[in-house]
């Protein structure tokens, strides 16, 4: 039997779903994405500050923006064409992945505008217009669960578009991620479409909760307080947990073919944490090694799933 010979490799073997936090022409055209999902990475995520550090780096795009320009695009016009063609073709070489799991990897995460973070109609109508753009099924459409975000996600699920949820910071805001994704399917059957395919992420941010408690605990300098630094993150990524498996009885009957899910992850430094609408993961992310995502359980079997963002390539 052939050891395995990569971090990435490894984690695969060991059950991990490994996703990679990061994304650009370059890892398209070097065939480098297509390696590492050779080597075991099932899914990748995008953000608005993945795709400005690719934009900065190297040449690669500077044809499509000499095009891009000379039609007059401005600048929001121009983000939006780069990006939906990087995730459309990052989709194409997850496809394989997403076929041979039924849907449940193989997936591309985009994001919506964050300056529509407080704007309930924009957002569902950028929601509308990547999914419709980059038009693949097996694409995450990324909407932060602020208040003004929760009708979004039911509206976007209603519209069978796949939901990644970020933003979530407390328990409170988690339930009403899951009472919106429940809606959503809810309408989304009502209005025809087939539940199956329908997936959703939460992406529940554990980082930033531990970087604020962990700042008290440094001001409290005693050795009881240093020792429960970096314990916030896994303490509310486990509540978070809890609050999925009590809501999993409700779901019976309501949800599509993949339950929501929970994940924690990491960023940069600190551990953040995701939930999911197919079936619940638990994710780790690094800024300097790869991630690592982990599902919470699913109906036949647990798995465990990491997304990281690897700087070079393995």
């Amino acid at each position: 039997m052939a050891t395995s010979t990569t971090p990435i490799e490894r984690l695969a073997a060991a059950g991990v779903a490994v996703w990679l936090d990061d994304l650009s022409r370059e890892r398209l055209r070097t065939g480098n994405l297509a390696d590492l999902v050779e080597q075991g990475v099932v899914g990748v995520t995008t953000n608005p500050t993945i795709f400005e550090k690719a934009l900065s780096q190297g040449d690669a795009y500077d044809e499509q923006l000499r095009e891009l320009a000379a039609a007059g695009a401005d600048v929001d016009d121009a983000v939006f064409r780069i990006t939906t063609d990087d995730v459309r073709e990052a989709a194409d070489v997850l496809r394989p992945v997403y076929d041979r799991s039924d849907g449940q990897d193989g997936r591309v995460s985009i994001e919506v505008d964050p300056r529509l973070a407080r704007d309930t109609e924009r957002t569902i109508a950028a929601a509308k217009s990547l999914w419709s753009t980059v038009d693949r099924p097996n694409v995450f459409v990324k909407i932060p669960a602020t208040v003004e975000g929760l009708p979004a996600i039911t509206a976007a699920l209603a519209e069978g578009i796949s939901v990644n949820v970020t933003l979530i910071f407390s328990l409170d805001r988690y339930r009403a991620v899951l009472n919106a994704f429940l809606a959503g399917l809810e309408q989304a059957k009502a209005n025809g479409h087939d539940l199956a395919p329908i997936a959703s992420v939460a992406s529940f941010f554990v980082s930033r909760v531990d970087t604020a408690v962990d700042a008290r605990l440094d001001a409290l300098g005693t050795p009881q307080a240093d020792a429960l630094r970096g314990t916030a993150a896994i303490a509310n990524a486990r509540l978070a947990y809890g609050v999925f498996r009590r809501s999993s009885a409700a779901r019976a009957g309501r949800r599509s073919r993949r339950p929501a899910r929970t994940s924690s992850g990491r960023s940069g430094r600190r551990p953040a944490s995701r939930t999911s609408a197919t079936p619940t993961r638990c994710t780790s992310t690094s800024s300097s090694s790869p991630a690592r995502s982990t599902p919470c359980p699913r109906p036949r079997s647990a798995r465990s799933r990491t997304t990281a963002a690897p700087r070079t390539t393995p």
